[in-house]
């Protein structure tokens, strides 16, 4: 990954240590024009193809799919009411919408697409192996997906297990799919994964083992267990380029959406996403997807845990290291995002594609529960929150507008749309999401104002703010 020029300031390492929140500009960000024509490109189209080729199998195996046609996508729905208490009255706020794949299909979180397309690579590599699929030159694969659904394709795919290693929501995308498909599986599950992630899995059938370590350590022994497997294959979200590529279809969607929705996209109607990030692979294969297709028009930041910032601390540094260095415990309500070591693959592709950071406490996280279910009737884990601080961060914060000034958009912000990208929550159960929204409620009457509305910027600086969210 390229060293950017020193980023990982004093001032910066001192938030960092002290967990508190902050918004961090890449200095590494390099301009970029729309449809640059990267061969990367080809296989993001290649990614789509492949889940249209597999549609009819996935609506077979998952019936909920048929109302899609066996597309797993998430609506793009407008937030207005968010909108007025993040940009205030008058400022845009019609224009602040959210990406809901908190409610994606058969996995529930944002890594459904990623995780159910490499099955299907996986299944269609030893498909083809076995001549139950016949690729044709020019056409594609021959037969109908459905030949996967057939007993003696149920009956190689049980030869093999599939594992992975999971905070919990890419581990429900891979098991549920591959259960589904006949494959042994097994998800090596981190000290914070939810226990009813675990039952869940267990429910459809997949091997649950759990570790006392944090993400990582789960990671390393299931990839040393599955490499010790001649029938073993590993799903690595660290270095998994078929599920970036998987994870990269959703911008193809998400323009498609944009259009229908009558929104232009160019410099001077910037694009501004928001997606919360853990490991990296999810985030990063989106934000890849919508800087090939919009370039310089769209202004892509992730959003992590004080307590997780590790794609923050690894841009910044200019190499991928742990944030156990920085004293901090990756101890987190945001289980999907509670990593503490970012993906080197997806470090390295954001090194100049990632505009930036910005970090959010858990009772920040908590807040954004309770005033998406009240104001918006959207149920979500604490994860699916991360992003919600976004807009406020580019307009209320030193750093923030520092940026929009860099970046030459003071005049166009009147035109943007802001897009706050949910991961996970619609398989919550019950009685969890009403204590996250009891909890939020109470953080909400203990203190209204939000970290970044009380102003505080990766400058250390603390500017007091009159917004809060009434």
């Amino acid at each position: 990954m390229p060293t950017p020029s020193p980023a990982l300031t004093p001032s910066l390492s001192l938030q960092l240590k002290t967990a508190q929140p902050t918004l961090w500009l890449n200095p590494g960000l390099v301009a970029e024009p729309a449809g640059s024509g990267e061969p990367a490109c080809a296989e993001m189209q290649e990614a789509e193809q492949r889940l249209a080729f597999f549609a009819p199998l996935l609506v077979k195996l998952f019936p909920e799919l048929q109302p899609s046609a066996g597309l797993i996508e998430s609506a793009l729905r407008p937030a207005p009411a968010l909108g007025r208490i993040l940009l205030g009255r008058g400022a845009g706020a019609d224009r602040v919408l959210i990406k809901c794949d908190h409610a994606l299909p058969v996995a529930g979180s944002v890594k459904a697409r990623g995780g159910i397309y490499e099955v299907l690579c996986f299944a269609e590599q030893l498909a083809l192996e076995a001549g139950l699929l016949h690729r044709v030159e020019n056409t594609g694969l021959e037969q109908s997906s459905l030949r996967l659904a057939e007993i003696d394709a149920r009956a190689l795919f049980g030869r093999y297990r599939i594992a992975v290693g999971s905070t919990g929501n890419l581990g429900l995308s891979i098991g549920i799919m591959a259960a589904r498909l006949g494959f042994l599986v097994t998800v090596h599950m981190s000290r914070d994964a939810k226990a009813w992630k675990k039952k869940r899995l267990r429910d459809a059938g997949v091997a649950v083992v759990e570790h006392r370590g944090d993400y990582a350590a789960a990671v390393a022994e299931g990839r040393r267990q599955t490499d010790a497997d001649p029938y073993g294959y590993f799903v690595d979200d660290e270095n998994s380029e078929r599920l970036f590529y998987g994870y990269s279809v959703a911008a193809l969607r998400l323009q498609r959406q944009l259009r229908q929705a009558g929104i232009q996209v160019d410099r001077d109607n910037p694009l501004f996403v928001y997606l919360p990030c853990g490991v990296g692979g999810a985030p990063g294969g989106i934000s890849f997807g919508l800087k090939q297709l919009f370039g310089d028009s769209v202004h892509c930041f992730f959003a992590e845990p004080v307590q997780a910032p590790c794609m923050l601390y690894a841009l910044a540094a200019g190499r991928v290291l742990p944030v156990s260095e920085l004293g901090l415990r990756v101890a987190t309500e945001a289980d999907g995002l509670a990593v503490g070591c970012a993906s080197a693959l997806v470090a390295e592709r954001m090194s100049t594609r990632l505009s930036g950071v910005f970090t959010v406490t858990d009772e920040d996280l908590l807040r954004w529960v309770y005033l998406l279910h009240q104001h918006e009737g959207i149920d979500v884990e604490p994860s699916a929150t991360a992003g919600f601080a976004g807009p406020a961060w580019l307009s209320q914060s030193e750093a923030g507008r520092a940026y929009l000034q860099q970046q030459e958009l003071g005049s166009a912000m009147q035109r943007a749309h802001h897009i706050i990208w949910t991961t996970g929550g619609s398989f919550v159960p019950p009685t969890e999401q009403a204590d996250f929204i009891a909890r939020g409620a109470a953080q909400v009457a203990k203190q209204p104002a939000f970290s970044v509305l009380r102003g505080r910027s990766n400058t250390g600086q603390d500017r007091e703010s009159e917004h809060g969210v009434g």
